[in-house]
């Protein structure tokens, strides 16, 4: 298995996170819906669903971190990673996205079917950057913020090291972002 990981920084009222969004390539070989669920489940990342892709619109979550395993075809995603960054998932490839990160769909197979996992089992929002209003923006960067880091990687059911070994706030260049949350406008 092949691990790759992007960087992000707040783009517009998209927060992003100072956690690197993973991609685990070959991590469940074979896919299968059932394969890819009970892997995630085995590490604590819970309340999966199975379908045929995601959202085709830009979104992110601010309730939960989430996992996206691909358990047949390929998709192509559009992730707010390093800028913007088109990425291509195959049978077996799973993501490890960090609250705050936007994706999209934007191609895939016929017999796309893809599953998600988010850490310890938490519901998930659905979060769209045109329609929120500052007072939204800043509640929705505050609760992903505060949210722990997760017990295991939904692949590896190890320390998500990555994650742990990412600078603080201060040190990543994130402190001027978190202090300007509670400024007034």
């Amino acid at each position: 298995m092949q691990t790759e990981s992007y960087t992000s920084k707040p783009e517009g009222k998209i927060p992003n996170s100072r956690f690197p969004l993973l991609i685990h390539r070959g991590a469940i070989p074979g896919g299968g819906v059932d394969a890819v669920k009970a892997r995630f489940r085995e590490n604590g990342w819970g309340n999966n669903w199975e379908y045929p892709g995601i959202y085709e619109y830009a979104h992110f979550h601010s309730t939960s971190h989430e996992c996206l395993g691909c358990a047949a075809g390929w998709m192509e995603f559009n992730l707010s990673v390093e800028g913007w960054t088109r990425v291509r998932l195959e049978v077996g490839d799973v993501i490890v996205m960090p609250a705050g990160v936007s994706h999209e769909m934007t191609g895939h197979s016929d017999d796309i079917m893809m599953c998600g996992g988010y850490a310890g089992g938490r519901d998930w929002d659905n979060i769209q950057e045109a329609f929120l209003t500052p007072d939204l923006c800043r509640a929705a960067c505050k609760r992903i913020m505060m949210l722990p880091i997760p017990d295991r990687d939904p692949v590896t059911g190890e320390v998500l090291h990555q994650w742990h070994d990412a600078p603080s706030s201060v040190d990543g260049g994130w402190n001027d972002f978190r202090d300007g949350l509670d400024a007034s406008n």
